[in-house]
């Protein structure tokens, strides 16, 4: 994380209940190891991690509690067109994340 997201947006991100989503993980460093261990798990056709004690897959009530997201509000939709995401996540988040995705060829 480059920082805390920009002052632009701050009150956007709490009228929302965001705040506190938006500033998890300052200054942690994420573990190579752990995020390659979860990859190699992963199964995207169940979409599903495939652990020693069976499957596991991450549900909207998880994200939810774990985050202390709120879910009784109004819901938030939109659509953006861009090429270049990194830029559109720093310029409404003050930070980038990445997400991993696997690209199967056909």
């Amino acid at each position: 994380m480059s920082g805390p997201p920009s002052p632009l947006i701050e009150n956007y991100l709490m009228e929302a209940g965001f705040w506190h989503v938006a500033n998890i993980g300052q200054g942690c460093k994420p573990d190579p190891k752990l995020i390659n261990a979860l990859i190699e798990r992963w199964r995207p056709e169940m979409p599903t991690f495939h652990l020693p004690c069976g499957e596991c897959t991450i549900t909207l009530e998880d994200v939810q509690l774990q985050l202390g997201l709120p879910v009784d509000e109004s819901v938030l939709t939109g659509s953006v067109q861009s090429a270049d995401w990194g830029a559109i996540c720093y310029d409404l988040l003050g930070a980038i994340w990445i997400i991993f995705k696997e690209v199967r060829s056909r």
